[in-house]
């Protein structure tokens, strides 16, 4: 904690002291982001960038449950489609059509879910039809 600054000396002086103590100290050395490039200052000022940062860190979602599950199944659709294997459309798909099921037997909080199961064996039979004109 600082100490209060004294009567009868200036503010900047006072501060300007302790800054040098600090840095005599190796204070400023120990910080998190010392080396590191400063963030980008082009973009426009965002009054809750330490909200939004915060969120980021924790992995918390803005989106309600129900929303970021359809999110989540639009993703693994992008990713089955961009898949290198087969075995890999088989297990994107799996993993979101276990959410979704488990969605469907508790209804999460929010919007409708609107959401049903992928058909696995079409989306393979796509994705090899997909490889063999690309390959044609």
């Amino acid at each position: 904690m600082t100490e209060r600054k004294p009567p009868g000396v200036s503010f900047e002086s006072f501060v300007d002291k302790q800054i040098r103590e600090a840095t005599e100290r190796g204070e400023f050395a120990r910080l998190s982001g010392f080396g590191k490039p400063l963030a980008d200052d082009t973009a426009p000022y965002d009054e809750l960038w330490w909200v939004k940062q915060k969120l980021h860190r924790e992995g918390a979602s803005v989106l309600p449950p129900s929303l970021a599950l359809r999110k989540a199944a639009e993703d693994a659709a992008d990713a089955a489609r961009a898949a290198v294997s087969e075995s890999q459309v088989r297990r994107i798909l799996g993993e979101i059509n276990t959410r979704i099921a488990e969605a469907l037997t508790r209804p999460p909080a929010g919007p409708p879910l609107n959401l049903t199961l992928f058909d696995v064996e079409a989306a393979v039979a796509e994705w090899r039809e997909t490889r063999n004109r690309a390959t044609s």
